[in-house]
C-alpha cells in the first residue's frame, strides 16, 4: 500500500491547508518569546499558609505582600566560578524578594515547606526575559495552576493557588524553555510538613520553626515493620485527633497518624552542568534553529554543532556545593556544611554532608535535578520510606510498603525523581555515601559481557555518627504452625537459636489457641527456628531466618502424624485433631464417647459408631491419604 502524500489527506485530492510559521514561531518552538500573561487566579480562595508571618516573626524575611502569600520570582542571572577556576558558570535562578540573601536568586532555589492542608498562594514574577512558569511536581493544582507551559500560561505575573493533601517531598521548576532553564537552575526542594507545623510556632514561639506541637520533626511513612525507629504512631489518616493541650493547635483528625519524628534531616540536590551550554547562554537564540518547510523536521541549526541534544555535562553540585572532582574522578564535599534557615522556610540545621549522634534517627531527602543518572549507595542499612512525595504504605499509598536496603546495595534513580529514606544506627561509624553520576545513553547496556555503564563521576558525601555504642533494637520474631489439614495447632514447642553463638536456643514458647508463636527483642543476626511436639513431625522440621533491621517473615509449619505410635498417642490428642476435621459435630473430649460417623467417613471407624484411639487415628491417616492401622 503506498503511503499518501505528504500535505493531502489519504484517498482523496484535497490539500491540506498548514499555516505559515513567519511570525508565529512560538506555535513551533518553545525557545521564541511569546506574549506574556498576568491573569487574575481563577476561583481564588483566601490563602491559610503560615509561613510567610512565621519567617517575618522570626527576623528570617520581611512581612509578606499579602497575608500568607508567598513571593518567588524567576530567572535571576548568576554567575558562579567552577571549584578549579576554569570558567564562570552562567545560573539562571529562582529569588524571593523579601529575603535579602534570595532577592538576586539563589542555585539551588529557596527550599518551599508547608503544613500539608493549607491553600498555598506564590505571587510569581518574571526577573528576566520571559516566558517562564513555576510548575509544582508532583502536586496536583488546577490546570491554570500547574504551571506546565503552553498548557497554562506565560507569566508575567500570577498568583498560583492549590493545596497540598498529603506530606511529602516534591519540588517546583520552571516549565518553559524546560530543558534549558531546568538545566541551568531554575529549580527548588519542596517538602509538605505534618498538619500542624508552623502554626505550632505561632501558638508557642518557644516550639523551633518547622516542629510539631509536641516539639518533634516529623515525616509521613510506615514503620510496623521497623521497630528500631522510635516513636511511630499508626491509625488511619481520618483518625480522631488525641490532642489535649492548647485548643488553637487541636484538629479535626489526628496530623500525626501514620508519622514518625525524626532528629537530624540532610537535603541533597544532585545537579550537573555542561560548560559549554553556559558559554553559549549570553547569546539567547544560541540554539534557536532555522525552520524549514517541515518544522520539527528539517529545521537548520545556524550555530551547528552545538544542539541541545548535545549534553556533556562536565560540573556537578550537591544542593548547590561543588564537587571537586573533574569527569572521571572522584571528589568529597566538605562537612560541615548546613542550609541557612532563611533559604530553607525558617527550618534551622538541615545538613548536607551528616553530622549526627548514635541512636538519632536521620531524614535523608534527595533529589535528582542533574540529566545524568544518579546512584546512591549508602554505607549502613537504610529504610527507603517514600518515593516521588508517596510515603510507601501510607493511605492512599497503601498497596506498597517501606522497604530496607542493607549497606553497599547502590539505589538508582533519575532526573526529576525524589527518595526519602532513614537511618538509625546503634554503633558510632565514620565514612561516606557514594554518589554516582551516570550517563544516561549508556546506562545499563550490556554487549558481549561487557557493561558499557558510563559513570561519569563519582560524589562522596560525609556521614558521621558519633558517641557511644546503645544497646540495639530488638524485634519481634512470630510465625504460626498448622496442623495437617491447615487447623492452628497449639501447644507446638517452638526455639529460636542462634547461627552466631553455637546453635544454642536462646528462647523456646508455645503456640496459642490460634497456633501464632512469637518471639521478643530478636537483635540482628542469624537464626534458626525450630517447632517440636513428641510424636509428630513437621513438613518444614526448622527455618533459617536472618533479621537485618526489620521483622522477618517467617513460613508457616505444618505438622503432620504420619509417624505417630497409637501407644503414645491420648485420646484428648486423637479427639483434638478428629474436632478439626469435623468441627462442632465433635463434642468436648472424654475418655470415650458414641458418635456415627459412618455415612461420613464411608465406613471407618467401625459400624459400630465407638471411637477409640486406633479409629481416630485411622481416620487421620486416611485424611492424609496413608492406609489405616
Amino acid at each position: 500500500m503506498a503511503l499518501p502524500v505528504l500535505g493531502t489527506l489519504p484517498k482523496s485530492g484535497v490539500k491540506i491547508t498548514r499555516w505559515s510559521v513567519v511570525g508565529m514561531e512560538a506555535m513551533w518552538s518553545k525557545m521564541f518569546d511569546p506574549p506574556t500573561a498576568s491573569p487574575a487566579t481563577t476561583d481564588a480562595l483566601a490563602p491559610t499558609n503560615p509561613v510567610p508571618e512565621v519567617m517575618a516573626a522570626a527576623g528570617l524575611a520581611a512581612a509578606p505582600p499579602a497575608p500568607h502569600v508567598v513571593t518567588r520570582s524567576l530567572l535571576h542571572a548568576l554567575t558562579i566560578p567552577t571549584w578549579d577556576g576554569a570558567k564562570l558558570l552562567k545560573f539562571f535562578t529562582i529569588g524571593d524578594g523579601t529575603i535579602p540573601s534570595a532577592a538576586g536568586g539563589t542555585y539551588p532555589g529557596p527550599t518551599l515547606r508547608m503544613p500539608r492542608g493549607v491553600v498555598y498562594n506564590a505571587q510569581t514574577t518574571g526577573a528576566g526575559p520571559p516566558p517562564h512558569t513555576i510548575h509544582w511536581h508532583g502536586t496536583e493544582p488546577t490546570p491554570i495552576n500547574d504551571g506546565v507551559g503552553h498548557c497554562s500560561m506565560e507569566i508575567g505575573s500570577y498568583r498560583y493557588q492549590w493545596q497540598p493533601n498529603f506530606m511529602g517531598f516534591y519540588f517546583y521548576h520552571c516549565h518553559r524553555n524546560t530543558m534549558q532553564h531546568f538545566e541551568f537552575g531554575l529549580f527548588a526542594a519542596t517538602v509538605f510538613e505534618a498538619a500542624d507545623t508552623y502554626f505550632a510556632t505561632q501558638v508557642d514561639p518557644s516550639i523551633p520553626i518547622g516542629h510539631s506541637r509536641d516539639g518533634t520533626r516529623r515525616l509521613a511513612c510506615n514503620l510496623a515493620n521497623f521497630p528500631q525507629f522510635p516513636g511511630f504512631i499508626g491509625g488511619l489518616l481520618t483518625d480522631p485527633d488525641p490532642w489535649t493541650g492548647d485548643p488553637r493547635l487541636k484538629f479535626a483528625t489526628n496530623p500525626h497518624a501514620m508519622t514518625a519524628p525524626f532528629d537530624v534531616e540532610a537535603l541533597w540536590v544532585f545537579d550537573d552542568r555542561d560548560s559549554v551550554w553556559s558559554d553559549l547562554a549570553g547569546n539567547a537564540r544560541q540554539t534557536f534553529p532555522n525552520h524549514g518547510s517541515q518544522p520539527g523536521i528539517n529545521d537548520v541549526f545556524t550555530n551547528t554543532p552545538f544542539a541541545f541534544n548535545d549534553f556533556n555535562a562536565d560540573y556537578w553540585f550537591v544542593t548547590g556545593v561543588a564537587v571537586p572532582a573533574h569527569k572521571g574522578g572522584t571528589a568529597t564535599i566538605p562537612a560541615g556544611i548546613v542550609i541557612p534557615p532563611d533559604l530553607n522556610s525558617g527550618v534551622s540545621g538541615t545538613q548536607i554532608s551528616i553530622e549526627a549522634k548514635v541512636g538519632d534517627t536521620i531524614c535523608v531527602r534527595f533529589l535528582v535535578a542533574a540529566y545524568n543518572s544518579v546512584q546512591v549507595t549508602f554505607p549502613v542499612n537504610v529504610v527507603v520510606t517514600a518515593w516521588d512525595g508517596r510515603a510507601l504504605g501510607v493511605p492512599p499509598y497503601g498497596h506498597n510498603e517501606a522497604y530496607l536496603v542493607p549497606a553497599g546495595t547502590p539505589i538508582e534513580t533519575s532526573t526529576a525523581r525524589r527518595c526519602e529514606v532513614l537511618i538509625r544506627e546503634t554503633s558510632p561509624f565514620t565514612g561516606t555515601v557514594k554518589c554516582k553520576f551516570i550517563n544516561n545513553r549508556g546506562q545499563n547496556v550490556v554487549a558481549g559481557g561487557t557493561d558499557y555503564t558510563e559513570v561519569v563521576m563519582t560524589a562522596l558525601i560525609p556521614l558521621n555518627i558519633g558517641g557511644n555504642a546503645i544497646p540495639p533494637a530488638g524485634f519481634a520474631v512470630s510465625g504460626t504452625v498448622l496442623d495437617q489439614v491447615g487447623a492452628p495447632a497449639k501447644g507446638v514447642n517452638v526455639s529460636i537459636a542462634s547461627l552466631t553463638l553455637g546453635g544454642a536456643a536462646t528462647q523456646t514458647v508455645q503456640t496459642d489457641s490460634n497456633g501464632i508463636y512469637s518471639f521478643k527483642s530478636i537483635t540482628n543476626g542469624s537464626y534458626t527456628v525450630t517447632p517440636a511436639l513428641a510424636g509428630h513431625i513437621f513438613a518444614a522440621p526448622t527455618a533459617q531466618v536472618t533479621v537485618n533491621d526489620q521483622i522477618p517473615s517467617i513460613p508457616n509449619f505444618t505438622m503432620s502424624i504420619a509417624t505417630f505410635d497409637p501407644n503414645s498417642y491420648s485420646i484428648n490428642e486423637a479427639l483434638d485433631s478428629l474436632r478439626s476435621i469435623v468441627g462442632s459435630k465433635i463434642p468436648t473430649p472424654t475418655e470415650k464417647f458414641r458418635f456415627d460417623v459412618a455415612p461420613i467417613f464411608n465406613g471407618v471407624p467401625a459400624p459400630d459408631g465407638v471411637i477409640d484411639i486406633r479409629d481416630s487415628l485411622n481416620i487421620l491417616r486416611m485424611v492424609v491419604g496413608l492406609n489405616p492401622i
